[in-house]
């Protein structure tokens, strides 16, 4: 691991934080809005028991929708998280080589 990559890896880490915490946001609010939507659904339900009230909910289009969203979101932010994990270890594997370069001299 050279120092130019080391140092590419440091610099994405630096100008894509701002990208990971909207990510992070865009996941935290599909999980809240899935909970909504099922309480909403939950709601506007007629039916008698609380059964038959969650069943009507899951199985509406709009509920669908909400995990669907949430599926999406998760994916990008952990993709997002991998990507930065990944570059946190090409650092620490420089940070290694380096540390034992100088071992060396």
């Amino acid at each position: 691991m050279t120092d130019d990559e080391a140092e590419k890896a440091l610099y994405w880490l630096l100008s894509n934080a701002k990208a990971a915490g909207e990510l992070r946001g865009a996941r935290v609010k599909a999980e809240a809005m899935l909970k909504h939507v099922r309480a909403v659904l939950f709601a506007q339900c007629n039916a008698k028991s609380a059964a038959e009230r969650e069943a009507w909910a899951y199985a509406h289009a709009r509920y669908s929708e909400a995990v669907e969203a949430m599926s999406n979101a998760v994916t990008a932010d952990e993709e997002n998280r991998a990507l930065r994990e990944a570059a946190g270890m090409r650092i620490d594997v420089w940070r290694t080589q380096s540390s034992n370069a100088r071992g060396r001299l």
